[in-house]
């Protein structure tokens, strides 16, 4: 080949591959902060809800950040989202919002990402206090206090009870502070009420799940008369659990994110309380957090969101 064509194709490949890598990331050139929202498993509603409300805010706001929004296939897929933090670092990001799937695990990456410069803020589930200590780092926390929520919802159940009476908590999963701070909460007014929790099992989240453990509990405590869930969908996997045992009516059942599929539940007694902290706006207050920090030069620090509790 001639020597002259070979410049010519080389040349040709480089300007190739050149444009390729261009494609693949955002946009350098708008002048307007990236930032990234990375959340757990997008499956479950509240984290779809948090997607749009974030995307919506974007849109009011389309002159002043880019967004790229993240989710993970199901809440303990670990490894996926520390593989999505460090794409987003290398796709030059200038912040990112994360709702971490684990209190601990995402930690180290977290790290990588400030150590590039990336302004990181943790929503939904805080980051384990002692782990960021020892890391030497130091992120903020945009979100509801997630016991004092709990509690709220487990007091609006303890009046529908009797002291004495029987219940079980279904939790998160355990190495998740917000399903730590939850069960706490749940702990503290079933204890402070007097009920009997006769057993806390793990739903790790997930609908399906907490429907096997409910139907286990119901089986082996016949006299149960609540079933505390730390979160919706839960709540929903509890409710089917409970109305397949011929327990409908006898069994109370208390959630926590008020997604739009516990609404119905609620409204004809399925469900008896759960705990409103605004996802659709979750994700927007850590959003809003960076872009301040990122505008100001100011200090990371920890805000707290409102949380309510919902009920008939």
């Amino acid at each position: 080949m001639p020597r002259f064509l070979r410049f010519a194709i080389v040349a040709v490949v480089a300007v190739f591959l050149s444009a390729c890598g261009k494609s693949s990331a955002p946009s350098s050139t708008t002048g307007r902060p990236k930032i990234a929202l990375i959340m757990k498993s997008l499956a479950n509603e509240f984290f779809q809800t948090m997607a749009e409300g974030a995307k919506k805010h974007q849109a009011e706001h389309s002159a002043d950040y880019d967004l790229i929004v993240n989710g993970i296939k199901n809440e303990t897929d670990l490894s996926e989202q520390v593989g999505l933090v460090e794409q987003m670092v290398s796709q030059g990001v200038q912040a990112i919002v994360v709702a971490p799937a684990d209190s601990k695990a995402l930690i180290t990456v977290l790290k990588r990402a400030k150590d590039a410069g990336v302004l990181v803020i943790n929503i939904d589930n805080k980051l384990d206090a002692d782990t960021l200590k020892q890391a030497g780092l130091t992120i903020p926390f945009v979100g509801p206090d997630n016991r004092a929520g709990a509690k709220a919802v487990a007091e609006a159940l303890a009046k529908k009870l009797k002291a004495g009476d029987e219940v079980a908590i279904i939790e998160g999963v355990t190495t998740a502070f917000n399903g730590q701070q939850r069960r706490a909460g749940f702990e503290d007014a079933m204890n402070a009420a007097g009920m009997k929790i006769v057993t806390t099992q793990s739903g790790q989240w997930e609908m399906d799940k907490a429907n096997t453990v409910a139907s286990g509990i119901l089986a082996a405590n016949p006299n149960v008369k609540a079933l505390l869930c730390a979160n919706d969908n839960m709540a929903l996997g509890a409710a089917a659990a409970v109305q397949a045992a011929g327990k409908s009516g006898q069994v109370q059942i208390v959630g926590f994110d008020n997604i739009a599929a516990i609404k119905p539940m609620l409204a004809d007694g399925r469900i008896l309380a759960t705990a409103d902290q605004h996802g659709d706006q979750l994700a927007v207050f850590g959003i809003e957090a960076a872009l301040k920090i990122l505008k100001d030069k100011t200090t990371p620090a920890d805000q707290q969101t409102p949380v309510d509790v919902v009920t008939k």
